[in-house]
């Protein structure tokens, strides 16, 4: 074989392989899933390196820096693939962020922040909410709101738990209670004592479900095999509520979920009772947002609440839905189009999307 056909083969052969493609794009998410190496010039680099593309016959690829430096290349003096790359190091000033929030007893200025940490206020900003999904306020406040509610379950006074969770004053306080726990802070460390919870239990083609409300909507629909472990989820998240069951009334919203079910081209139209993170909300609006018949990746999800590099936080977002259908993750999916995990089971979101579908195409 002459040396124009080995090079054409060898050219042919990087070409072809999937890694080639990230480093034409300089993927910086392929960053430290491999490295290559230049023979002509004798190092090796990240996928992102923003160096000169080499000629693909003098490529060969590395899974990691060990083999490539054991095949006699040094590191690239412009990518430094032997160094924390960007977004690891943007990871790890991120956390330290997010540990002074947490730390800090009430929230610190942006300034302050980024002064801690090294960044400018606008680019702390703009990377925290890369990283995370939200803005250093809205992690702060979900932060907050995690912590008085875990205050209030271990405070004997309402009053002490407030100041400790970083609320500077009873009246900040209570004007964000009702979005914050849904119910007095008093009911809440007491498990939903006093709080009304109407709930009724139907059966569809997809087995229970259950659905249940609160005064300001419809705060959980749950599917499942067992209408007695539907029940008892229900307790556990409001152990000490008063749940009532049976009301004709309330039955008839459930005949109208059940109905959705069966014929999501109808749409639902009730009050949602919706709590979560800013993150979540934002997730979650995104979802309803979603036509049914249609699916959209994690990673259009994401893109579509303006958080691309948040892909994981979305896929969480989507597991920690429990209002089943009317904020509809069973249509969001993976890249590849597969189906990932669904709290009510793969097979009802094979099925749910299945119905949708046919709903769909006879429109």
């Amino acid at each position: 074989m002459n040396l124009v056909m080995e090079k054409t083969e060898r050219a042919a052969s990087i070409q072809g392989d999937p890694r080639w493609t990230s480093v034409l794009a300089r993927d910086s998410k392929a960053d430290g899933t491999f490295y290559y190496s230049v023979e002509t010039t004798g190092v090796y680099c990240r996928p992102s390196c923003a160096a000169r593309l080499p000629r693909p016959e003098n490529v060969k690829f590395y899974d990691n820096r060990k083999d490539a430096e054991g095949a006699g290349f040094r590191p690239c003096r412009r990518c430094k693939p032997d160094q924390p790359s960007l977004a690891e190091q943007h990871a790890s000033t991120i956390a330290k962020a997010c540990r002074i929030i947490e730390n800090a007893e009430e929230l610190p200025a942006l300034h302050s922040l980024a002064e801690e940490v090294g960044m400018s206020p606008y680019h702390l900003h703009r990377v925290f909410k890369a990283v995370t999904g939200v803005t250093p306020k809205d992690y702060a406040t979900a932060h907050r709101n995690k912590r008085v509610r875990t205050t209030l379950e271990s405070q004997a006074k309402v009053t002490d738990a407030i100041y400790e969770a970083g609320f500077n004053s009873n009246s900040r306080f209570y004007e964000s209670a009702n979005q914050i726990l849904g119910m007095t802070p008093t009911d809440f460390r007491n498990g939903g004592a006093r709080t009304d919870i109407r709930f009724a239990v139907g059966e569809c083609s997809f087995g229970s479900i259950l659905v249940a409300a609160s005064e300001r909507g419809v705060c959980a629909i749950l599917l499942g095999d067992d209408p007695d472990a539907l029940a008892r989820d229900l307790q556990d998240r409001f152990p000490n509520a008063n749940l009532i069951g049976g009301e004709t009334e309330f039955e008839r919203i459930v005949a109208q979920v059940v109905g959705f079910v069966e014929a999501p081209q109808t749409g639902i139209h009730l009050p949602l009772d919706i709590r979560g993170t800013a993150f979540q909300q934002r997730v979650w609006q995104a979802l309803q947002q979603i036509p049914a018949g249609t699916t959209i990746s994690y990673a259009e999800l994401a893109a579509r609440i303006g958080q691309p590099n948040a892909v994981r936080g979305v896929a969480q977002a989507c597991a920690a839905n429990v209002l089943a259908v009317a904020i509809p993750c069973h249509r969001v999916v993976r890249n590849d189009g597969g189906l990932a995990g669904y709290r009510w089971g793969v097979e009802r979101k094979r099925a749910l999307l299945k119905r949708e579908a046919r709903a769909h195409a006879t429109d």
